[in-house]
């Protein structure tokens, strides 16, 4: 059944006021609810229909549960004596209201973007969120009821899904923009996150690699265009690596922690809001009655602070999301809730390493910070409130040399923490930090390597089924798949691919420091211990979730990737793993001295290495970390792989 055009849209918008006691006090549609992906139907879900509008959330500063937020007090109010904030949503629901599973999945969109139709739908970026490409349909065809709702305030307006959070007027105070170019543009012109309340004090400096000295070399200068930008003039002597950090006075701070709180009631009023004014409400009931909060990546950080803040308790004491599934976070959070928040920083091996978004607590279980001796973990203020969901964290290969992977299942001293039992780890073995489906090894300027290709589609649709059947039935998913120092494949970086010297790599990684942000600039005062995974003799991670490709190997697929001449060389590449095949031959593998056995000699035909392929991935199913219909593409695709190559 669905709600008539004409109850949702006037005029081509629907300006809906709420009750006055609601945490949402207007859901305005923008327009009538539009076919999606052309009418097409997805299974026993049958069509889709696209909605996008605009929420306002109105929240009472005096509020335990809304006073966490920086700045809150300080901000302007209606004359309710609320802060408001107005955040952008789309939404994809079945057409036919009750023919959806009753699962609604939120993803929190990465700067903006959707990216969940690209890791399970082998989909294009937006494809889903824009009602355009379904992909394989996966999600679809599941019966989900989707929705993205905008949360980073710096995005500007019209680029991508954003919230408008209010400005903080007549306050001031210093900010820090790091620029890592990768180009040698000169001069380079760069926007501000906030707008500078005069010139006065502004210091620019360079250094090579992040351990370096702040430099200011001759040569080095910039000037104001205007409030919100500058002009860098580089000097000689830095390559396209190198870091560049400018300090200033900045003014009109933005209540950017406002973005928990509309993820939090935006949601809730989704999924219990019974009036008309919900899309997602027909006749008195509502069609979603659990909500699974997704994020990847930089929206992945941000679900772990979504938690960690408390924001799963909505302004009632309700709990709002059934569970939770941040993909590729590491032990990283965002620099969402402060005075001057930037939540698109990203701390790297290389750059962004002083910005507050990855520190204590790492993980879920209590653990003490020896450094500070402070005690918290993830999972501390929805104890307190029992409002805890379920939480599935998945981390690619390169969370552990890019973030910090290991300190979720470890003490700051290394040493073994159990997860909490409704929190499961898998660590997607052999992955980069994030790939489409159709992405192919190459080479690109920065790195030294060729780039890792490899996908996590079929491990992340078979652990989202599992994550429905945990939260709806109560069935236990796989076990963690993580690497472990309990289980010996957590390691120190030492020693680790010793002999296998076309790697190249020299013992780098992202270290975990514990940073003091009441000096400008930051500075670092100690740091914790953080250990790799372990590999086996072709170079490849022992721990974790090992997909067809590790399991019956062609390569070594690596989580990091060594920068290139030009390009802060001895430093890592931020967000890119790589990849190195194997020899076709035992001649080939001997000429190069390359110790890793040659395809030829695994595999003695073409048919034992299809089927290794088949039996490795019916282990995986058999493991429910891979679902049956993938398990028959991946074998088709190992067949077709080999028919090519014995025509070349």
């Amino acid at each position: 059944m669905r709600i008539p055009a004409t109850a949702l849209a006037v005029a081509g918008a629907c300006m809906l006021a709420m009750p006055a006691a609601a945490e949402v006090t207007r859901f305005e549609l923008t327009g009538a609810p539009q076919p999606a992906f052309d009418g097409r139907s997805f299974g026993d879900a049958g069509r889709y229909e696209r909605l996008v509008a605009r929420a306002t959330v109105a929240l009472d500063p005096a509020d335990p549960r809304n006073a966490v937020i920086a700045d809150i007090a300080l901000a302007p109010r209606n004359a309710q004596g609320r802060v408001e904030a107005v955040t952008e949503v789309v939404l994809l629901r079945p057409a036919e209201a009750f023919r959806g599973s009753g699962t609604l999945l939120v993803e929190a969109p990465n700067r903006g973007r959707e990216l969940v139709g690209q890791l399970y739908d082998d989909g294009p970026a937006n494809g889903l969120m824009s009602g355009q490409n379904p992909g394989n349909g996966f999600l679809l065809r599941r019966g989900f009821t989707l929705a993205w709702v905008g949360w980073q305030a710096d995005i500007p307006a019209g680029a991508a899904l954003r919230l408008e959070a209010p400005v903080v007027p007549n306050v001031t105070g210093p900010s820090r923009e790091e620029f890592l170019f990768d180009h040698t543009t000169n001069p380079v012109t760069v926007p501000l996150t906030y707008p500078a309340a005069g010139e006065q004090g502004a210091t620019l400096t360079v250094r090579g690699r992040f351990e370096d000295n702040r430099q200011t070399p001759a040569g080095l200068s910039f000037r104001f265009l205007d409030p919100s930008r500058i002009e860098i003039t580089r000097p000689a002597g830095f390559d396209a690596g190198a870091l560049y950090e400018f300090t200033y006075t900045a003014k009109d701070p933005t209540v950017q922690g406002m973005a928990f709180a509309a993820m939090r009631d935006v949601a809730a009023f989704l999924t219990r809001e019974r009036g008309a004014e919900n899309p997602l409400a027909t006749n008195g009931r509502v069609t979603v009655n659990r909500a699974i909060l997704h994020g990847v990546s930089q929206s992945g950080r941000f679900v772990r602070d979504f938690l960690y803040l408390g924001f799963n308790e909505d302004e009632r004491g309700r709990r709002v999301y059934d569970a939770m599934l941040p993909h590729i976070p590491g032990t990283r959070r965002t620099f969402t809730n402060a005075r001057f928040a930037q939540p698109g920083r990203n701390p790297t091996p290389h750059g962004d390493r002083l910005y507050p978004a990855d520190q204590f607590p790492f993980t879920y279980a209590m653990t003490e910070d020896h450094l500070t001796g402070r005690r918290d973990g993830l999972l501390l203020r929805c104890r307190l409130s029992s409002t805890c969901p379920l939480v599935m964290q998945t981390d690619s290969e390169y969370e552990f040399w890019g973030a910090r992977a290991s300190l979720l299942v470890t003490d700051t001293r290394g040493n073994h923490v159990e997860l909490p039992p409704e929190v499961r780890a898998y660590a997607m073995t052999g992955h980069p930090h994030f790939s489409a489906a159709d992405a192919v090894a190459a080479r690109i300027d920065r790195c030294a390597l060729s780039v890792n290709p490899l996908h996590a589609g079929a491990p992340m649709r078979a652990l989202l089924v599992a994550m429905e059947e945990w939260m709806r039935e109560g069935v236990e998913p796989p076990s963690t798949r993580y690497p472990m120092r309990s289980q010996g494949t957590l390691v120190p970086a030492a020693g680790l691919y010793a002999g296998l010297d076309a790697l190249g790599y020299r013992g780098a990684y992202g270290p975990a420091q514990l940073v003091d942000v009441s000096v400008m600039p930051p500075a670092v005062r100690g740091e914790y211990t953080v250990l790799l995974p372990r590999v086996d003799a072709d170079g490849n991670t022992i721990g974790g979730v090992r997909n067809v490709t590790l399991e019956v190997p062609r390569a070594t697929y690596t989580g990091w990737n060594p920068r290139a001449e030009g390009f802060a060389p001895g430093a890592l590449c931020y967000n890119t793993g790589a990849v190195l095949p194997f020899a076709a031959t035992r001649a080939e593998r001997e000429a190069a001295r390359d110790p890793r056995p040659s395809i030829e000699e695994r595999y003695a035909t073409p048919a034992d290495y299809v089927a290794a392929v088949r039996a490795a991935a019916d282990r995986l199913a058999a493991e429910r970390l891979m679902l049956a219909e993938d398990v028959e593409t991946v074998a088709a695709a190992a067949t077709a792989d080999t028919l090519a190559r014995l025509r070349r």
